[in-house]
């Protein structure tokens, strides 16, 4: 059986690794202005317009991710036909639309798949499966690799669909961001008051950074520490320490808004990268995705990992 596997430019994994191993990518244009960029996870463009002048109005951007007939239109002139099941991993359905435009079109693949696989000498069926992993960005980049190591396991569809679905439930995505205001602006172009002015006036005044939590589709602050450098430590220290524990896939993801340099030179980086090998656990780096940095400014770091359930210790 041929199985294909399927991510948003959301999802936060090295470009090259994506290439590798036969992702498709559902892009997300991204507006500002009259400039417009489409996300395809290429992180020289996505530096690129980091440092242009466009990335000023990045709180006002509007994002467009691929539409129910683009999706659908996607698969009926490709995927079908290259490929005999389909895992399409998405962004939280609670932060964007593409959950649920992949679910819509899967109805209609799944009803006119037939004629275009027969003309191509195909006579057995297609299957689709839309994974929402209930987080966003790094942390999205757990259930893609493990997908990946299942597939050169040798696994089965069944089996893939099952261990990826239980993953999502598991997947834990901590973000520090930078900058407050920009959050906060972004949220509110967004319709999101979860970030209210007084919170953003204050972490602002007193150097106090959230961290943010994505889990089960939801994200909220679960913790404050005072100023970035310190915010980070304490969540790559954090996140060595689950290492230790055990983890539930041995990945972890970081992603950053800006050069990976600049994130390498954090404290607890270092600390974090040794902790890995050791316990062997492959890190995964990658630039934020265009649509990541559009929607929590640019200098966050994001850390994904599976575990079993706990609280931050920071």
């Amino acid at each position: 059986m041929r199985i294909g596997l399927v991510v948003d430019s959301a999802c936060d994994l090295p470009g090259e690794y994506l290439r590798r191993n036969g992702f498709t990518i559902l892009p997300i244009t991204v507006h500002i202005g009259d400039a417009t960029r489409v996300d395809q996870r290429d992180e020289r463009e996505t530096l690129a317009f980091l440092h242009s002048h466009v990335a000023e109005g990045g709180a006002e951007a509007e994002t467009s991710p691929f539409s129910v007939e683009q999706i659908t239109a996607l698969f009926l002139d490709k995927l079908v036909i290259d490929y005999d099941y389909v895992f399409c991993m998405t962004i939280t359905r609670t932060r964007s639309p593409i959950y649920d435009n992949a679910l819509q079109a899967s109805y209609a693949i799944l009803n006119e798949y037939r004629g275009v696989r027969m003309a191509a000498g195909h006579d057995t069926p297609f299957s689709l499966r839309v994974i929402d992993t209930q987080t966003l960005f790094a942390a999205q980049g757990i259930t893609a690799v493990e997908a990946v190591r299942l597939l050169q396991a040798g696994e089965g569809a069944p089996k893939i669909r099952a261990r990826l679905e239980h993953l999502a439930l598991h997947t834990y995505g901590y973000m520090i961001p930078r900058d407050l205001y920009y959050l906060r602006a972004r949220a509110r172009k967004k319709g999101d008051r979860s970030v209210g002015l007084l919170s953003a006036a204050l972490g602002s005044a007193l150097d106090i950074k959230p961290v943010l939590r994505g889990y089960r589709g939801e994200t909220a602050p679960i913790g404050k520490v005072k100023g970035f450098d310190n915010a980070v430590q304490r969540l790559f220290a954090h996140t060595a320490d689950r290492v230790r524990r055990g983890l539930m896939t041995p990945t972890v993801c970081l992603s950053y808004g800006g050069e990976l340099e600049e994130m390498r030179a954090l404290p607890g980086y270092d600390d974090l990268r040794v902790t890995c090998q050791s316990y062997n656990v492959e890190m995964f780096e990658s630039v934020m995705s265009l649509t990541g940095m559009v929607n929590v400014g640019k200098g966050a770091v994001v850390v994904g990992f599976a575990s079993e359930p706990h609280t931050f210790e920071g």
